[in-house]
């Protein structure tokens, strides 16, 4: 499957100290896994030129005390505080200065952020969705992205996971409701020409 570079970016979502490394709180092997095959894709990125967002989940102490409902303190536990060690991007990824990095405290990218803004400035409308945790924020933000007329890919070896069968959940489910999903080896970067060429 091809994507142009001009109009393909792709979205790494929270591959964070807090869910990717050993000593973090909500720790999940699988998504320690996962860091291998995101670098792998955000390689491919770079060097077709595509641009490149990571998003941080970061939660202000205070965020959900006057809330009616919402909750993931009391869902989750204290996770991803603001300025905290666990709401850093694990070190094995290569941010780098001309990438786009998106704070959020939801687990929907798109949720208050300025996201749609940098993806609409640069005429970006595909999206190689990868991250974790596949069932919660890839999930969310890949359908969020997909109810704003994005282009939603999910990389189905790039993604972490709690359990086995919450990463094939929300795979099968994002691909039958919204968006689509391929293997990381299928993915290719060939610029569309232009009226202009």
């Amino acid at each position: 499957m091809d994507f142009d570079p001009n109009r393909a970016a792709v979205v790494v979502v929270d591959m964070q100290n807090g869910f990717c490394h050993p000593e973090g709180s909500l720790y999940a092997p699988g998504s320690e896994e996962a860091i291998d095959p995101i670098a792998d894709v955000v390689e491919m990125a770079r060097n077709a030129g595509a641009s490149v967002v990571y998003t941080r989940d970061v939660h202000p102490p205070e965020q959900f005390e006057d809330n009616h409902y919402y909750d993931e303190f009391e869902r989750w536990g204290e996770h991803v505080s603001k300025g905290s060690w666990e709401a850093e991007i694990v070190a094995d990824l290569d941010v780098r200065e001309e990438d786009h990095v998106v704070v959020k405290h939801t687990y929907d990218a798109f949720y208050r952020t300025d996201l749609d803004g940098f993806l609409d400035t640069h005429g970006i409308s595909d999206l190689l969705i990868c991250g974790t945790l596949a069932n919660v924020c890839v999930l969310h933000t890949a359908g969020s992205a997909g109810l704003r007329d994005y282009r939603p890919v999910l990389v189905t070896d790039a993604v972490g996971y709690i359990e086995e069968d919450h990463r094939e959940y929300a795979l099968e489910h994002a691909e039958w409701l919204f968006g689509e999903t391929i293997e990381r080896g299928e993915i290719g970067f060939v610029a569309t020409a232009t009226a202009d060429d």
